[in-house]
């Protein structure tokens, strides 16, 4: 019998990952392609296509290929359309999981990737055995994926679980959605950013991140001036962390999970980021709530993550 795998598709602003996954959370082959180089969805969907077709038809047969799952920001799970996303190029609602249906002869299941991600977990990563929990997903935004009683948490609309789009000050710092003072703001690769030159603008503290300018500055760079114990890279972690601390107490207000998983970029600064956070969520918690919920890290492999995430969406399909 033929070993059963998916496609996992996770598209980004600027590049599109894919693979082809097992249930074991093995990815058999990968690739990439550009999103921003092509004009229109049909025609992204239309190369996308071709190079996952040429994987297939690399295995020899020797698989069978059960469907495609989809990551991508602002995706809708109960229509299969990416609606509105302001870190692409393509405007309005584009019918993505239709598209890809019709150009791959396979069932298309489409979602945020922040639940896509909150599905990886539970089904290969952080989250396996666990009904109730919260992935959070930290890059150039924030997003989050909220799983209760082993179901994602979806809404009426399907779009449920915008925490990166809660507000932290209401007359804070102007984000993408149009409103002012949204959560990833302030905790996002971006946001961490908008901090330290804030620091570095208010203070005359010596700092090895006066170096660099609002270009070239990056959070790859404050985490390691951080390792060198930079004090203005320090106090930019201790600040994020502290906003996400206290709205991961809310979070735990209305759900009562588990564990919140978090992934992504700037996770991988580590103790620098978890320290804190730990630190301002237990603070900011009611007492009821307080060391009960584990803060824990992606355990989904770091380059494939995004990928398996979205291959997972196939199995969890199925099962329904």
């Amino acid at each position: 019998m033929k070993k059963e795998v998916a496609v996992g598709i996770d598209i980004g602003g600027t590049n599109t990952d894919f693979g082809i996954v097992d249930k074991e959370g093995n990815c058999i082959s990968n690739s990439s392609i550009k999103t921003d180089k092509f004009k229109d969805a049909p025609a992204f969907v239309e190369a996308l296509s071709e190079k996952i077709k040429l994987q297939i038809k690399l295995l020899k047969g020797e698989f069978r290929v059960k469907g495609v799952g989809v990551g991508a920001p602002n995706g809708n799970y109960f229509t299969g359309n990416i609606e509105f996303a302001p870190n692409l190029k393509w405007k309005g609602v584009i019918h993505l999981a239709d598209l890809l249906g019709k150009r791959m002869k396979l069932p298309v299941v489409l979602t945020n990737d922040a639940n896509a991600a909150a599905i990886g977990e539970m089904y290969y990563g952080a989250a396996k055995g666990m009904k109730h929990f919260i992935v959070i997903t930290i890059g150039t935004g924030l997003g989050s994926g909220i799983v209760v009683n082993g179901e994602l948490l979806y809404g009426h609309d399907g779009f449920a679980g915008e925490l990166g789009h809660t507000i932290v000050y209401p007359e804070g710092r102007m984000c993408g959605c149009g409103r002012k003072g949204c959560l990833e703001t302030y905790v996002s690769s971006t946001g961490i950013k908008r901090t330290v030159i804030e620091m570095l603008n208010n203070t005359n503290e010596p700092s090895i991140l006066r170096n660099f300018n609002e270009t070239t500055l990056t959070s790859k760079k404050i985490f390691s001036a951080a390792q060198k114990n930079d004090k203005i890279a320090l106090d930019a972690f201790e600040f994020t962390g502290k906003i996400l601390g206290m709205k991961l107490a809310d979070a735990i207000a209305f759900s009562s999970p588990e564990a919140i998983i978090l992934f992504g970029g700037l996770v991988k600064a580590g103790k620098y980021i978890f320290i804190p956070t730990k630190k301002y969520m237990e603070y900011y918690l009611l007492p009821i709530f307080r060391n009960k919920v584990k803060l824990l890290p992606s355990a989904l492999k770091n380059e494939n993550a995004a990928v398996l995430g979205a291959a997972a969406l196939v199995w969890t399909h199925q099962k329904k």
